[in-house]
């Protein structure tokens, strides 16, 4: 079966993800296919937009091949960076594609389904979607472009998003930005259908098939998150969840979360945001980010989390350091110093 389907439909180019069994994780190929696709389309005149879904099954996607990149981590690393630098290619070339890219994002859409449907300008949820950068739990940061898109949402939702791995609606996701149209699942397919005949009108056929979405849960906490995440020092914004955590069950709920991530990583995605902020492009966001890929998938954290949440699943992992103020500012250092000229990631 081939794990990305490529066509042209209409006035369109397709790209529909086709992993069912793993929802549709990414691995090295398929970052290729869509590359590739993306790469044929551009400067052919017959297609005049792109649109991005999943063939069959549950979920968007699911994010990248974690197990092969943690395979490969414990050992030479080679496969894990190839991975990963074709990826952000990938990513990098839907930032700047000038063309419309429409992305469906129905379903699970995590790590790796941010990474393709962030640069789209239409960004489509459904009553489906659940949007989450989760890598924190698993020794990892939310790579993909998640320095540059996190740090620019309002307040410290970014902050909060990328050290709890919480997962967003369809609702929050277009109340934040990270969507910019609602519409029930049941009128995608004639939302395609429409697109594929005239992609010159994508804006007016979404905004006609768009339904209000319900309350979006996640505005009742932004004075919360603002002010308990409002820290770039993961020690300062656990001090201000324990301030609150006696009387707020909100505060108690996120310091647990807190509790169960890599300490390392947390760290990392801080800094991450922090700099991605300030970031001059999306290609310095992506050169920086696979320095820190390619040093924390052979870190034991990574390892570590992967073997404790997707391979034994016992979900006790055994982080290193075990507390914030253990990683030091040398660990992190080390972590996001450039790559040698010659190992640097480079857009296509």
């Amino acid at each position: 079966m081939t794990d990305v389907l490529t066509s042209i439909e209409g006035r369109i180019g397709r790209i529909r993800l086709n992993r069912p069994k793993a929802i549709h994780a990414l691995n090295t190929a398929m970052c290729h296919t869509i590359s590739d696709a993306l790469a044929a389309w551009q400067d052919d005149s017959t297609v005049e937009a792109v649109l991005i879904d999943h063939a069959e099954g549950r979920g968007f996607c699911a994010g990248g091949d974690i197990r092969m990149v943690a395979e490969s981590g414990a050992g030479d690393g080679k496969a894990a960076r190839d991975f990963f630098f074709h990826e952000y290619r990938m990513n990098h070339r839907l930032f700047h594609y000038p063309k419309p890219v429409v992305a469906f994002m129905d379903g699970i859409t995590m790590g790796g389904g941010v990474g393709i449907s962030m640069p789209a300008r239409f960004r489509v949820a459904t009553e489906n979607t659940r949007f989450a950068m989760p890598e924190t739990g698993i020794g990892l940061f939310p790579d993909v472009g998640g320095g540059w898109y996190l740090s620019r949402l309002p307040g410290r939702t970014g902050q909060f998003l990328a050290l709890t791995g919480a997962r967003l609606d369809g609702a929050e996701c277009l109340a934040l930005g990270l969507a910019t149209h609602y519409v029930h699942a049941e009128r995608l397919e004639e939302a395609k259908a429409r697109i594929a005949a005239s992609p010159a009108d994508i804006a007016a056929i979404l905004t006609e098939l768009s339904s209000p979405a319900p309350d979006a849960r996640i505005t009742r906490n932004h004075q919360a998150i603002n002010r308990t995440f409002a820290s770039d020092r993961l020690e300062d914004i656990i001090v201000a969840l324990e301030a609150e955590a006696a009387e707020d069950e909100w505060a108690r709920k996120e310091l647990a979360t807190l509790r169960t991530k890599s300490p390392q990583t947390m760290k990392v995605a801080l800094r991450q945001l922090r700099e991605g902020a300030r970031m001059a492009s999306f290609a310095d966001e992506m050169r920086q980010e696979y320095a820190i890929a390619s040093r924390v998938a052979q870190r034991h954290d990574f390892l570590e989390g992967v073997r404790a949440v997707i391979v034994d699943k016992d979900n006790a992992p055994k982080w290193d350091p075990a507390t914030p103020e253990a990683v030091t500012d040398a660990m992190l250092d080390e972590i996001f110093a450039p790559l040698p000229e010659q190992e640097a990631w480079t857009p296509a």
